[in-house]
Formats: C-alpha cells, sequence, structure tokens
C-alpha cells in the first residue's frame, strides 16, 4: 500500500512537470530539482547534479533520462516506469490533439503572441537552470576553469557562427575529467611510494 502511494505520488509530480513545463528538458531541470529535490528531498542536490550529467550525456531527452532515473532511486523498475510515464504523458497528449487541427491552431493571432511570451520564459527557466547547477558546483580551480572555457567556447561558436554540436562539449568535458582523474590517482600512488620510501 505504502508503495503504491509513492508510485502515485511520483507519478503525479512528474505528470505536473511535463504538464506545465515548456521549452523542453533544460527548462525541466529548475522544476525537477525544485520539486524533487528540494520539496520532496529525494535525492540530494549532489546527486541530482550527477543525473543531470548522466542524463545529458546518455542518447534520449535530459528530462526523461532525469525522470527514469529519479523514479528507479525511489521505487525501483516500476518508479522509473511511472515517473517516465508521468512526464510524456502531458506532452503525447497536448501534441496528439493540436496535430488533429493543426493548421487552424497556428492561424489563430493569440497563439503566436502566447509563444513570443512562452519563450521569453522559456529563456529565464534555462538560465535558473544554468544558476542553480552553478551554485551547487563545487569550487575547486578544476570545476571553474573548465566552466569558464566551456562558455567561452560557447561564446566564441556563437559569435562567429560555426557548427559545433553541444554534445561535443559534454564529450570533451567527460575526457577531460577521466584525464584529471586519472593525473589525480597517478600523484596519489606517487605520493604513497614516497611516503613508503621515508619509511624504510
Amino acid at each position: 500500500m505504502k508503495k503504491l502511494k509513492t508510485l502515485l505520488l511520483l507519478f503525479w509530480a512528474m505528470f505536473k512537470i511535463g504538464l506545465f513545463t515548456f521549452g523542453g528538458g533544460y527548462a525541466m531541470i529548475a522544476i525537477i530539482e525544485r520539486e524533487l529535490v528540494e520539496k520532496k528531498k529525494w535525492i540530494k542536490h549532489e546527486e541530482f547534479m550527477d543525473v543531470v550529467g548522466i542524463a545529458e550525456s546518455t542518447p534520449g531527452p535530459i528530462a526523461i533520462n532525469s525522470a527514469t532515473y529519479i523514479g528507479y532511486k525511489v521505487c525501483g523498475v516500476l518508479g522509473s516506469v511511472f515517473a517516465t510515464l508521468g512526464v510524456v504523458l502531458p506532452s503525447l497528449i497536448i501534441i496528439f490533439v493540436i496535430s488533429l487541427f493543426f493548421d487552424k491552431f497556428l492561424s489563430l493571432k493569440w497563439v503566436g503572441y502566447c509563444f513570443r511570451g512562452i519563450q521569453a520564459c522559456v529563456a529565464f527557466l534555462i538560465l535558473n537552470a544554468g544558476i542553480k547547477m552553478f551554485k551547487h558546483l563545487k569550487l575547486n580551480a578544476f570545476n571553474v576553469i573548465l566552466t569558464v572555457l566551456t562558455v567561452a567556447g560557447f561564446i566564441t561558436l556563437s559569435i562567429f557562427a560555426k557548427d559545433f554540436s553541444s554534445v561535443f562539449f559534454i564529450l570533451i568535458g567527460g575526457g577531460v575529467g577521466i584525464i584529471a582523474y586519472l593525473i589525480y590517482l597517478i600523484a596519489k600512488r606517487e605520493k604513497g611510494k614516497d611516503k613508503g620510501g621515508k619509511d624504510l
């Protein structure tokens, strides 16, 4: 009974996120964090940061990947099914209804004005998600340098209108992280050898 209640709560939380979030996965990040990390406390901030990183670097939309992981964390395989269905169903239903009279829908003036307002709101939601993630980032030299270089790369490529997928930034960031971790392990091992030599 308790598990069923948790599953329904999980479904409803994800359904609300899917229903009231415009602008795709990036716009959903801040809302998922507020609902599931801050309010429900189902996962911690540090783990949520890892979830976003994994969800972004694996195939599929970031919101669905995040929902699936959080659902699994809360209630196992059934939790991941309920969470994924919850976040997907609103969009599926709305898009299906709109597709029935798509041309008439787009020709309505108030729909165009509505979409312009939504675009401004989406820009804020994505910016808000970025600021929140940056706040929870561990402020060590490696993270700060990598963040600054990534932002500088994005801006430079945008100014010069170069076609460079954001996926490559993620892959480069992951590669740099692995290299930094290997260097840390080697340095730690060498330090251990030096201590062992001194003790002898």
